[in-house]
């Protein structure tokens, strides 16, 4: 500053008064900008936040989707043959039927007979292989296994256990491929 203009300040008192007012406004201003700064700091961080919930809900949901699919993947693979093996169920029928007729006991009969059997235990031999197995009927009659077509009064056999079965039922992986067919003894 030039010595005229620090005159001109000394002597004039409301040029002061003026610079101080005008500070003043630029330190209430610039307070008002920090705490500006402030809220849209925390606005920022709040969003930020945010955004990080829901990328780990986002990530969660993306893992718990993936292992679903896994367990239906697995599950999918397990019973994939399920269709194929209850085509093969009247198959297995047939030859049973075919190896209990009572038609003459020739040779060529019993060679007959002696082939179906042998194929019957081939299907069997398979059937364990890919965790098919006969639904056991001697046991007490259980509606998720059985299938009760009719009730008999007989002596032979006690109330509520099996007393005839009229077609074999059986289990893929231990789910019910088909039910027994059974009579039940009352």
């Amino acid at each position: 500053m030039s010595q005229n203009e620090k005159e001109n300040l000394d002597e004039n008192p409301a040029l002061d008064e003026q610079n101080c007012q005008e500070c003043e406004a630029d330190e209430q201003n610039c307070q008002e900008c920090e705490a500006e700064e402030k809220n849209c700091e925390d606005d920022l961080a709040d969003e930020l936040n945010k955004v990080k919930e829901d990328l780990i809900r986002a990530t969660a949901d993306f893992e718990n989707i993936k292992k679903r699919l896994e367990r239906e993947k697995a599950e999918a693979l397990k019973f994939a043959n399920e269709s194929f093996a209850r085509d093969l169920l009247p198959v297995i029928d047939a030859l049973e039927i075919a190896a209990n007729l009572q038609s003459g006991d020739d040779e060529i009969t019993n060679k007959i007979k002696d082939g179906i059997n042998l194929t019957i235990e081939q299907f069997k031999k398979c059937f364990e292989k890919y965790g098919i197995k006969e639904i056991d009927t001697n046991v007490e009659f259980n509606p998720e296994f059985h299938n009760a077509i009719n009730y008999i009064e007989t002596d032979e056999v006690e109330s509520g256990k099996i007393a005839t079965v009229y077609q074999k039922g059986y289990l893929y992986n231990d789910r019910v491929l088909r039910p027994s067919m059974v009579v039940i003894a009352k």
